[in-house]
């Protein structure tokens, strides 16, 4: 159009066919510009859905180990934070990158068709300029990687304050807690200063790049003019092209550190998803219900290259009740926790039924068993919701059952809300030893075939735990139960009852049997009577 009207060539119909031209192009390109927004957008959040899902869904196969070496902190940074970031990498970086690909691509196409010499020299200019560019690449992608850590290490902080405020309170800490905030939020906003300091100079250097390709285009594009080696129509086109390279140019800083913030994301949320369970589960055949007996055989057990348990052989009938006490760090609960295979034995192995558990499916296997332990996990949602935890439409009679069962029934009848209560987080609404009967009512609601309760009633009063074990004894009769207690007077209803002191059984016998020969349980018998006779006394 230019060069038709630079030569009086231009007549009315040839503008009309120009603007025409130009009208439907710009109606196509509107259409396409939409459509190429809406597409990755919604594969972003697809993507985030689907990745939130499936590690949350990995998280939850993952052993006790695993959750005892890393902060929970650090996983909700991971599932929330790094994840978002993730998605913006891929929405947004997918569809400006497309743009821009697309834009730059077909623009140097034409731009070489019209002029080479002159898109010559926008290479020259633009490559140096994309080797500094991915230097700074580097940096921001070390500088994201610290800042995500320290995101990371703030909510670590202020999960283990929350959760631990009693203790916290109970101190009078909150000044000192506050002070470590302080320089905790201040690193935070150090790091997210050099991240953005960083970021934000790409846009301007990249403004810089595209200023000094216009300057020399139009230095050296005007002199070619001036030698009537080019048409002025050219330079014009030449320069509209590299006008609508502009944005793309721009943009392409902020694309590049969107992807390296996903980047970093990525490799976290990454780390998640290829650790491997130390406790394997495999696609076993369903078995015939298995009968509720129990077996150690020539077991050991090695954490940490210590040896925690040694030479465990113990056979328990089923619908036994065994009583297993000890000192504090003997290898009680590591005990249950074979049975339930929360953890697998370095040597031997544990049978349920006469089966070996790991030959079982862990849904099949904890599909028996009832656990209560003696620092129970409640959850921040209503009473009946926690003791019907682990049964799948729990209905109200049921509930009741467990609760009175458990001798927590009629505290529930004292609340307001009853049932309906909410426990606040991990059940701080409720005394130590109303937690320790809700894990009760919960493990018992499940009517398990093998019943594990892990020293549940040291946070009750004598007289309490009488009424708990009048109305629990018909419960553990119907199945197997191991019973870990410090308490002889809870001891006494088991069937058999073992002593594990440093990992080995040292004795073993009916509560009789025990107090009538010289050991631990003798000793604790001892103790505990006169302690009844020294509060009776008072």
């Amino acid at each position: 159009m230019i060069d038709a009207l630079e030569a009086d060539a231009l007549t009315k119909e040839l503008l009309l066919k120009y603007l025409g031209q130009f009208i439907l192009i710009g109606m196509v390109s509107i259409i396409f510009s939409r459509l190429i927004r809406q597409i990755p957008l919604k594969l972003c959040h697809k993507i985030e859905y689907e990745l939130r899902a499936d590690v949350f869904a990995h998280l939850t196969k993952l052993d006790q180990e695993y959750f005892r070496r890393e902060r929970t902190g650090d996983l909700m940074t991971k599932l929330s934070s790094d994840i978002n970031i993730i998605r913006d990498a891929i929405g947004q970086g997918l569809l400006q990158g497309i743009r821009t690909l697309i834009t730059l691509i077909s623009a140097l196409v034409v731009m070489l068709l019209i002029d080479p010499q002159m898109t010559g020299l926008l290479f020259a200019v633009f490559i140096p300029t994309t080797l500094v560019f991915f230097l700074i690449l580097r940096v921001m992608r070390r500088y994201q990687q610290d800042l995500q850590e320290h995101i990371s290490e703030v909510s670590n902080f202020c999960q283990e304050s929350f959760s631990g405020i009693r203790c916290l309170k109970g101190f009078a800490l909150e000044k000192r807690r506050n002070s470590q905030f302080e320089n905790l939020n201040s690193g935070l906003i150090r790091k997210t200063m050099r991240m953005q300091g960083t970021r934000q100079f790409l846009f301007p250097f990249m403004a810089f790049c595209f200023n000094l390709a216009t300057i020399l285009i139009m230095i050296i594009g005007g002199k070619r003019i001036i030698e009537n080696n080019l048409s002025l129509g050219v330079l014009t086109q030449f320069s509209q092209y590299l006008f609508y390279m502009q944005w793309p140019i721009l943009a392409l800083s902020w694309v590049m550190s969107l992807m390296q913030r996903g980047k970093v994301s990525w490799i976290r949320v990454k780390a998640i998803l290829e650790t491997e369970p130390k406790i394997a589960d495999f696609d076993f055949p369903e078995p015939e219900k298995l009968e509720a007996s129990i077996q150690f055989k020539n077991l050991d057990l090695e954490i940490g290259g210590q040896l925690l348990l040694r030479n465990i052989d113990l056979e328990i009938p089923a619908g036994t009740t065994l009583g297993i006490t000890g000192p504090t760090g003997s290898g009680k609960t590591l005990i249950t926790s074979l049975v339930a295979r929360l953890i697998d034995p370095t040597s031997g192995t544990v049978k349920i039924g006469g089966k070996d558990i790991r030959t079982v499916s862990l849904s099949s296997l904890r599909g028996m068993i009832g656990y209560a332990a003696q620092e129970p996990v409640l959850f921040s949602r209503t009473l009946e919701h926690n003791i019907g935890f682990g049964v799948e439409n729990a209905d109200q009679d049921l509930i009741g059952w467990a609760a009175e069962i458990a001798h927590l029934h009629g505290d529930i009848e004292g609340f307001p809300e009853q049932y309906k209560t909410m426990l606040g987080e991990r059940g701080v609404t409720l005394s130590g030893g109303q937690r320790q009967r809700t894990s009760i009512s919960r493990a018992i609601a499940r009517r398990p075939d093998i019943l594990i309760l892990d020293d549940v009633l040291s946070s009750v009063d004598t007289q309490t735990e009488a009424a708990i074990m009048k109305k629990l004894q018909p419960v553990m009769n119907e199945r197997t139960t191991l019973f870990v207690s410090h308490r002889v007077s809870t001891l006494r209803y088991s069937d058999e009852i073992i002593v594990i002191e440093n990992g080995k059984i040292t004795q073993r016998g009916t509560h009789n049997e025990l107090i009538s020969k010289p050991g631990y349980y003798a000793e604790l018998n001892t103790m505990q009577q006169l302690q009844e006779k020294l509060e009776k006394g008072r």
